[in-house]
């Protein structure tokens, strides 16, 4: 039986669908677009009822919802992966550190700048409250980029650290300031997009961005 993901193109569901590509896992994409907000229609809210997306489905058939709680089952469904450091010890923290830090310290403020509206009424008030969160998103960025001294975030390689930060990376910024203050981060992107078995997938949803 093979993983089914559910989810739109350029959305967190690329770092679900990468994770399943690297470890060469069967499965099947079923677009949820954002724009015509199927996200809310009733066949993806039996799915999720809070109607967040990515959603993926198990070969068993549980549903998994929320990308870092994905993230961490797939590392869980293919231990010999390498997409997270043996368990228990000090890598495997620090790995679990910068997950948990990404989802909740950026995660968060990239659904203010895409949708300020849903936080305070259309107009300057939606306008600056999404300029702040940017600004927030891109210092948390900064941070990542400060710890970055290799190729990869974690010394012994790639792994999940690399395709949460390297989507996180196309989000909410810009480009242009993303070309001038994240050349680490840039260059782990990069290279995160020409891993074989990750290439197609990000060509999909970042079309080469």
């Amino acid at each position: 039986m093979s993983y089914k993901l559910y989810g739109d193109l350029g959305s967190g569901a690329f770092s679900a669908e990468a994770a399943l590509a690297e470890v060469g896992a069967p499965y099947e994409f079923e677009m949820i677009s954002l724009e015509r907000g199927e996200q809310k229609a009733p066949h993806f809210l039996s799915l999720n009822p809070s109607g967040k997306i990515p959603a993926l489905r198990l070969p068993e058939g549980e549903i998994v919802t929320e990308s870092l709680a994905i993230l961490l089952t797939l590392a869980d469904h293919f231990p010999q992966s390498g997409l997270l450091p043996a368990q228990a010890g000090p890598a495997r923290a620090n790995a679990y550190r910068w997950l948990a830090f990404m989802a909740s310290e950026i995660y968060p403020f990239v659904e203010i700048v895409d949708y300020p509206q849903r936080f305070v009424p259309e107009g300057a008030a939606a306008h600056a409250l999404r300029e702040v969160a940017r600004g927030r998103v891109r210092e948390r960025l900064l941070l990542i980029e400060r710890v970055l001294a290799g190729p990869y975030l974690l010394a012994g390689g790639f792994s999940l650290l690399d395709i949460y930060a390297a989507m996180f990376s196309r989000w909410s910024v810009g480009k242009d300031w993303r070309r001038v203050n994240l050349p680490r981060l840039t260059a782990l992107a990069d290279v995160v997009s020409k891993r074989p078995r990750i290439a197609p997938v990000w060509e999909r949803h970042f079309n080469g961005n």
